[in-house]
């Protein structure tokens, strides 16, 4: 089969691989109907975080069940399936919790699986995903091309996007800023209205991620950064900040922000992933109040609520796939969201 491979900075292969096979009768075998690039994928393929030899590429997936081991109970052959980023048991402590990236047995794609088999990526054709019960979610019919997109993104950017909202503690009636107008910051701008926030804010500087911005329920946009943009946030909220900040970046420059434009005893729910972040200010924490709560976004426990929802229309977050290439075409999909010419990429095989 084919499957995409980083190598290293800016180089990303589509290559011919052996086709996996069940390994243990816990095991299922997904045929890949899409995939996509996350923004994640970009740090090892600008360098920031090295390579330093090929590796399979790819957490975001969904597709049909082909086969299933003696052991999986609750899939079969022919349901079409959601895939968390991350593989999880589903009976672990931590599963039960609803911590499912914390999961005892739990792994990634692309590395190796908890007993130290190698274990495939998303971007490919097919996948074997380890402790299938646990990990993938079967939706209620195969989506038609219209509601692919969306379905695509419960397998991480609109739970993450969730995972941010519910951080930070957006209720009924909150006021929101969002730092991150990328795929992730976008859905938790859909995220904050759809958990009944009053005013979202979203931070942006082009303009036609600031038209979907409003399209998912964004109030108002706020282009400045740094202390002119928390003083923008201010202006528009009666001369105090934020009662939540979705933080969906991962520097040292968006988590400030973040800090800078909550209010005082607000609360700041971070998802992005951390690329050389700070420490945080506790000084500014200890004067203020503000909290920080969030991290790895454990989608596997919102899959379903949120699937409903996407299902019924009520929610359609696959509007943030403005690029679908064939995956052929894997190394235009990384450059073109590496060069902001796309906000996500989704691959079709």
């Amino acid at each position: 089969m084919r499957a995409t491979l980083i190598h290293g900075p800016r180089d990303v292969r589509l290559e011919q691989v052996p086709d996996p096979v069940l390994h243990r009768p816990t095991d299922a075998l997904v045929r890949v109907v899409a995939s996509c690039v996350c923004g994640s994928d970009l740090w090892p393929y600008r360098g920031v975080r090295p390579t330093p030899h090929p590796r399979r590429i790819g957490h975001e997936f969904v597709g049909v069940v082909e086969e299933v081991g003696a052991d999986v109970r609750t899939l079969r052959p022919g349901q079409f399936v959601v895939a968390p980023f991350t593989v999880s048991d589903g009976t672990c402590v931590h599963c039960r919790a609803g911590w499912f990236t914390s999961c005892e047995h739990g792994s990634g794609w692309g590395g190796q699986d908890a007993e130290g088999v190698a274990t495939d990526a998303g971007q490919g054709e097919y996948v074997r995903v380890p402790l299938a019960d646990g990990t993938l979610v079967a939706m209620p019919d195969a989506p038609d091309a219209d509601l692919l997109p969306s379905v695509l993104t419960l397998t991480d950017v609109m739970g993450t996007g969730h995972h941010a909202a519910v951080s930070a503690g957006v209720v009924p009636g909150s006021t929101v800023a969002v730092v991150g107008d990328g795929a992730v910051g976008l859905c938790g701008v859909l995220a904050a209205r759809r958990l009944g926030a009053e005013r979202v804010i979203a931070f942006s500087r082009h303009a036609s991620r600031q038209a979907l911005a409003r399209e998912f329920g964004a109030t108002d946009v706020v282009e400045q950064r740094g202390d002119e943009g928390a003083a923008a946030v201010r202006d528009l909220l009666g001369g105090v900040g934020a009662d939540a900040v979705l933080e969906c970046v991962g520097t040292k420059e968006s988590m400030q922000q973040a800090l800078d434009t909550a209010r005082p005893g607000g609360q700041v729910g971070f998802v992005g992933v951390p690329a050389g972040g700070p420490e945080l200010p506790v000084r500014q924490m200890f004067d203020t109040n503000v909290g920080v709560r969030g991290g790895m976004a454990p989608v596997r426990g919102y899959i379903a609520d949120l699937a409903a929802e996407v299902y019924a229309g009520t929610i359609r977050p696959g509007a943030v796939f403005d690029l679908v290439l064939r995956l052929d075409d894997v190394a235009e999909a990384y450059a073109a969201m590496d060069e902001r010419r796309a906000v996500k990429s989704m691959l079709l095989p």
